[in-house]
């Protein structure tokens, strides 16, 4: 006796759901391999990076990684970890991504404006390193981020007006780089204190509205 066509489908649709069931994640395949290319990019001579293997299913096994339940990657943490290198735009990748930890390390090169992307994103700590080039327009695309800390860098270039627009924004620290123009104040920008813009020597004091260009001394 044949099998009718709609038995037949209910089966290939039972086997098509354990197949997914049954096999790696392709999004934490996706992430792990961000990840890695992010290791490939960054000198490691304290060995932090070395349980980073790209073989593994996914990458919530990795030390320095968190995930959630769902095995999405939501905090890199490789502070103070004596890394040098630079930062690349596959970070952007990792979409559930909230805590971005990169602090006291060695890093040079700019910060991708791909980072824009990470809808999820709470805290971006970039402070003490080396990092040059401007601060990205994109970033106030982070309407979650909460806590921006890119002091002790090299900075340069103006405060994105951008960043006016992330009313979740409540820590911001910009000083000792080398940022030009006025300090923006409507938004955020209302509650930061003024040290956290201190130590860029071309950077004038609060921004006058209607009175001073913010680019003045760009």
């Amino acid at each position: 006796m044949g099998l009718s066509g709609g038995f037949v489908a209910r089966v290939l649709a039972l086997a098509a759901v354990m197949l997914t069931l049954l096999s790696p994640s392709t999004s934490s395949n996706s992430e792990g391999d961000a990840l890695y290319t992010l290791r490939k990019s960054l000198n490691d001579p304290d060995n932090v990076l070395t349980s980073w293997d790209p073989t593994l299913v996914n990458p919530c096994t990795w030390f320095h990684i968190t995930c959630n339940q769902d095995n999405r990657v939501t905090r890199v943490d490789l502070g103070n970890s004596n890394l040098s290198g630079h930062l690349v735009s596959d970070i952007a990748k990792l979409e559930h991504l909230q805590y971005l930890e990169l602090y006291k390390n060695n890093i040079h090169g700019t910060i991708p404006a791909e980072l824009g992307n990470l809808k999820s994103l709470i805290s971006l700590d970039l402070y003490n390193n080396n990092i040059s080039g401007t601060i990205p327009a994109q970033l106030g695309k982070l309407k979650s981020l909460v806590f921006l800390r890119l002091n002790d860098n090299k900075l340069n270039g103006r405060i994105p007006r951008e960043l006016t627009a992330i009313s979740s924004l409540k820590v911001l620290d910009v000083s000792n780089n080398d940022l030009c123009g006025t300090i923006p104040t409507i938004g955020p920008f209302e509650r930061i204190p003024l040290n956290n813009f201190d130590n860029n020597p071309r950077l004038e004091g609060p921004e006058l509205l209607g009175l001073a260009s913010y680019d003045t001394n760009c």
